[in-house]
């Protein structure tokens, strides 16, 4: 698990491997990540769009950006949370993944970004 708060907003990521839907003989690997992100701030705010970063063991690195999460842009009052789960396959059994979430104070419109910490992806079978 890894966790990062910016101008409080935190990020708490839980990834997990997928054996079930993985085939490492043809190079793919699955991996879910758990995203929560609680505002900690005395302002409400919501999530506009995502940015990640998302690397293998080869060094490939891809770049996905999008407005909201997996279709929304929730917003969170002071005290509020937002849970959502999501995916990512890799051509290798180990990898890591970081980004940010851009979001605006919904009182005065400004932006900021939330950083996503950086959440490493490993296969079990990747360890032996």
């Amino acid at each position: 698990m890894a966790t990062q708060t910016t101008n409080g907003i935190q990020i708490t990521v839980q990834p997990s491997y997928q054996a079930a839907y993985s085939r490492p003989a043809q190079h793919r690997y699955i991996f879910a990540y758990e995203i929560t992100i609680q505002n900690n701030s005395k302002e409400t705010v919501q999530l506009l769009r995502r940015h990640w970063f998302i690397w293998d063991a080869n060094g490939h690195v891809r770049e996905v950006e999008g407005e909201g999460v997996i279709g929304q842009q929730p917003v969170l009052p002071p005290g509020g949370k937002h849970r959502y789960a999501s995916w990512c396959d890799l051509s290798t059994g180990i990898g890591k993944m970081h980004g940010a979430f851009e979001m605006v104070n919904v009182l005065d419109n400004s932006t900021f970004k939330a950083i996503i910490p950086t959440f490493f992806l490993i296969a079990p079978i990747r360890l032996n």
